[in-house]
């Protein structure tokens, strides 16, 4: 017999439309030392704030001109006297032009730093941080929520009620009191290191909550009777009954609570509590536009705020239909 296809529905196509743009986002994010034509923290102080380049063709060959400041306005002017061809995979860069040319797709910061290659170089901070953040945060409710309601009794009570105990502390007074109390320079290893384990063990509630309700759920199932009747262990009923039982509603999770950490790491970024620079994230890239003057002259420093909402409605869009709206 041919094995029957699976039927294609509006719910399977969306959630393969956005698990494909997830992976190819991700690979592009693990790439960005071959997709972005400078490194992050390279500077190019001659052309600060540059607006994004324009890109022409001789024939069918890309070509750049170079950029002259204007010294009374500060505008930049194309040069057509100086030409640069656009080069592919020179140098272990996709794409680049040779000096004194440059390229900047999305502008250049008050350093003259490449916007599009600091935005790859960010989005490994702020994607991934929102990522391990998740697992974290599930990993812990995932425990916590099968104990509190497997075992039931004072276990859940204890469980549950310090739960709500950790909803209710202000945990942005007391990120802010942590970070005073820290070294002013701390490694950027090490602030994503506490990223990840304070955005991901603050969020474990929701989840373990959610995990309970499942567990209780499956404990009153006819099979999970059977196997405790016939003797079996608890580890044995949890991990061959329990766990599986609970796959649906941790992956629905994990779709939801990725763009939410995604954001906290944006907005702790933004606020000073994130990774320094010259190491970038979305955040701390976002800083540099808090003037209205820098935004108005400059909106291109806007980008990074704006490559989050695609991404957000990635994940969204994944959740959506692994939780079977239409």
């Amino acid at each position: 017999m041919t094995p029957r296809l699976q039927k294609s529905t509006p719910r399977n196509r969306k959630r393969n439309a956005a698990l494909l743009f997830l992976v190819l986002l991700h690979l592009a994010v693990v790439l960005a030392g071959v997709l972005a034509p400078y490194d992050y923290a390279e500077q190019h102080r001659d052309d600060a704030f540059a607006p994004p380049t324009r890109i022409h063709f001789r024939g069918i060959h890309p070509i750049l001109y170079g950029l002259v400041q204007d010294l009374s306005s500060g505008d930049y002017i194309a040069d057509k006297s100086r030409v640069y061809p656009l080069k592919f995979l020179k140098n272990g860069r996709l794409f680049s032009v040779d000096r004194p040319g440059m390229i900047f797709l999305l502008g250049s910061d008050s350093f003259g730093r490449d916007v599009f290659s600091r935005l790859l170089y960010g989005a490994r901070i702020s994607l991934f941080t929102g990522l391990l953040a998740a697992l974290v945060s599930l990993g812990i409710g995932l425990i916590l929520g099968v104990a509190a309601g497997y075992f039931g009794g004072w276990t859940d009570q204890v469980l549950m009620r310090g739960g709500e105990f950790m909803m209710a502390l202000p945990w942005l007074y007391l990120l802010l009191a942590v970070r005073a109390l820290l070294p002013l320079h701390v490694p950027a290893a090490q602030t994503f290191a506490l990223l990840v384990v304070i955005i991901g063990g603050v969020g474990w509630v929701r989840p373990a909550r959610l995990i309970r309700s499942m567990v209780l759920t499956a404990r009153q199932a006819d099979f999970v009777r059977a196997a405790r009747g016939f003797g079996a262990s608890h580890w044995y009923v949890i991990r061959r009954h329990i766990l599986p039982f609970t796959k649906g509603v941790v992956f629905t999770q994990l779709t939801v609570l990725i763009p939410q950490y995604i954001l906290a790491e944006v907005s702790l970024s933004f606020l000073g509590l994130g990774v320094g620079e010259p190491l970038p994230s979305w955040g701390n890239m976002l800083a540099e536009g808090m003037q209205y003057h820098a935004i108005v002259a400059h909106p291109w420093m806007l980008v990074p705020g704006l490559a989050t909402i695609p991404v957000l409605l990635g994940y969204l869009a994944l959740a959506d239909a692994l939780m079977g709206r239409k």
